[in-house]
C-alpha cells in the first residue's frame, strides 16, 4: 500500500506530485537564481577583501655569497631565486614538482624549488647550476652532460645535473633506493639505482640514455 503524501507524525495528508513539465520549471529557475545572485550575494556578506602581502628579510647563501632579500612570505624558493637575484638557470617547468626542471641543492640535499617557499630557507647554503661550475671550470657532471650529449633543448638540463650531483652524494652516503634490494650494505652505483633516483627528472626531448650516460661517466670521474 502506497503512503505517499502520508505524515503520520502530524495526521496530516500533503499533496506533492508534480508534472514533468512543472519539475523542469522549477529547475530552470533556481538554476537561473543561482547565476544571477550568487552565494555571496545571497548571503548578504561583505566582499572579500585580500589582506596586504607580509614582507619578511631573508638571508641565503646562495653559491658561496650571502644574500639579504625582502621577500613576500608567499614567494616559492624558486621565484626568489630567479625573479630576486636573477639566477634563471634554474628553470621553472611545471611548477607543480612533477619535472624537476627547478631542481636545487639546499644544504647537500636536493629539492624541487617551486615546491618550498623561501622564507622556510633562512640561512640555507644553495647551490644552483649557477654555483656547480663555470664554463672555464666546468663541474664534472656538467662536463660529462657535454660529453655524452645528455641534453637536447636543454630546459631541463640545469635541473638534471644538480639532481645527478645528488644522486651520486646518496648513494655514497649509502641512503636507499625504492630498488635497493640490500638494506644492510650499501646501494650499488648502477644503472637501476641512477634511473630510480633520476625518475623525478623529466626530459621532455628523451635523451634519457645519454644522461644516463653522463652520469655513469661523472661517477667514475669524481670517484677516481
Amino acid at each position: 500500500m502506497s503512503n505517499q503524501g502520508e505524515y503520520p507524525e502530524d495526521g496530516q495528508q500533503h499533496d506533492f506530485s508534480l508534472s514533468r513539465r512543472d519539475l523542469i520549471k522549477v529547475s530552470a529557475a533556481a538554476a537561473a537564481t543561482a547565476a544571477v545572485y550568487p552565494c555571496g550575494a545571497l548571503a548578504e556578506g561583505e566582499p572579500a577583501v585580500t589582506p596586504p602581502p607580509e614582507i619578511l628579510p631573508l638571508t641565503l647563501r646562495v653559491n658561496g655569497k650571502s644574500q639579504q632579500l625582502e621577500v613576500d612570505t608567499r614567494t616559492t624558493l624558486l621565484d626568489a631565486l630567479r625573479e630576486n637575484l636573477q639566477l634563471t638557470g634554474t628553470k621553472k617547468g611545471c611548477d607543480h614538482g612533477q619535472c624537476g626542471a627547478c631542481t636545487v641543492l639546499v644544504d647537500g640535499r636536493r629539492i624541487n624549488a617551486c615546491l618550498t617557499l623561501a622564507v622556510m630557507h633562512q640561512d640555507a647554503e644553495i647551490t644552483t647550476i649557477e654555483g656547480l661550475g663555470t664554463p672555464d671550470n666546468l663541474h664534472p657532471m656538467q662536463a660529462a652532460f657535454i660529453k655524452h650529449d645528455g641534453f637536447q633543448c636543454g630546459y631541463c638540463t640545469s635541473g638534471q645535473i644538480c639532481s645527478s650531483v645528488a644522486v651520486l652524494k646518496e648513494i655514497e652516503a649509502g641512503i636507499p633506493s625504492h630498488v635497493t634490494l640490500d638494506l644492510v650494505s650499501p646501494p650499488p652505483m648502477n644503472a637501476d639505482e641512477i634511473r630510480e633516483r633520476m625518475s623525478g627528472n623529466i626530459c621532455r626531448c628523451g635523451a634519457y640514455a645519454n644522461i644516463l650516460d653522463a652520469i655513469e661517466d661523472a661517477a667514475g670521474e669524481l670517484k677516481s
